[in-house]
């Protein structure tokens, strides 16, 4: 895979701090953009928030049809069968930009990896799975893809998790982020799980609980 492009914000000069979020399936760097001024991060708050545009993938539930994906979905069972290699390509790719942030001089126990969706499917992969430590992981409406094929690193072996989930999500039923806390739980992490009155989507309340994550592990 290519670099991934990308969208930057920075919040103030010189970040001592950074955001990887990963939008979903047929989405792109946009997608979260807008999420920036509502996190409720303090004035002085100097972070960059990075949202990478997925590469354009044919994907077998919709007909093959090429469209801003991390990996090719191939059933939407609810055991979801997906293209692993693919899932594991953007999560290396993506952990590019972690490696690009560290070398801009932003400390990896500085750097949080987002991702909604598809998106939050690479960021358990990449965040369990980065050989230095990070900040922590943030999954919005997603669910954890490889969990029984993860290695997860010593370096983030304590690693801060939230889950975010909708009450009514009919994209990605409530049961895989459930799945996904269970799963995280019996390899030993120990994640915060919260649900919203909502569908596939986002809500205010959900990113202002995003943005005291942020706060509190990454400044």
């Amino acid at each position: 895979m290519q670099d991934l492009q990308t969208i930057e914000i920075e919040t103030q000069a010189n970040p001592t701090a950074a955001v990887i979020w990963l939008h979903g399936l047929g989405a792109n760097g946009h997608d979260f953009e807008p999420v920036v001024p509502e996190l409720g991060l303090p004035d002085d708050a100097a972070v960059r928030f990075i949202f990478p545009h997925a590469p354009n993938l044919p994907i077998t539930i919709n007909g093959g049809m090429s469209m801003p994906a991390w990996y090719d979905i191939k059933a939407m069972d609810l055991d979801r069968v997906i293209d692993t290699e693919q899932l594991m390509t953007s999560a290396r790719a993506v952990g590019k930009l972690v490696d690009r942030e560290i070398e801009r001089g932003i400390a990896s126990e500085n750097i949080v990896i987002a991702g909604f969706s598809q998106g939050g499917a690479v960021a358990y992969e990449l965040g369990l799975t980065y050989p230095k430590r990070l900040a922590g992981i943030l999954a919005l409406s997603t669910y954890f893809a490889t969990a029984k094929s993860v290695v997860p690193s010593q370096a983030n072996a304590g690693i801060p998790i939230n889950i975010y989930h909708g009450t009514s999500d009919p994209m990605v039923p409530e049961t895989l982020g459930l799945r996904s806390l269970e799963a995280l739980n019996d390899m030993g992490y120990q994640p915060a799980y919260m649900t919203f009155p909502m569908e596939h989507s986002v809500c205010l309340e959900e990113i202002q609980e995003i943005g005291q994550f942020i706060r509190k592990y990454a400044l």
